[in-house]
């Protein structure tokens, strides 16, 4: 795999996993009290996104460790994924 195959499959599993941490206690401006004039009621009370991307980060690193490991192996090929027949 190349540098740049591996920092796609980082930075693609890293957004993946991002989207999937954001709502982790989520909790809006009308859950907590006032809402801040201006914004909408659903908006973030405190967001955290920065502690939800060092979240994230560690989390995506394991999982591209374990993609990387996988694809490396040769364990999943182009030819695994030929469910038609037409590469060969």
């Amino acid at each position: 795999m190349s540098i740049t195959a591996a920092l796609v499959l980082f930075s693609v599993t890293w957004f993946m996993v991002f989207f999937c941490v954001l709502p982790w206690r989520f909790q809006s401006q009308a859950d907590v009290g006032p809402v801040t004039p201006g914004t909408p009621r659903s908006a973030p009370n405190d967001a955290q996104v920065g502690y939800k991307a060092k979240i994230t980060t560690a989390i995506s690193a394991v999982l591209f460790v374990l993609e990387y490991l996988v694809i490396g192996s040769g364990w999943i090929t182009l030819e695994n994924m030929d469910f038609l027949g037409v590469m060969s």
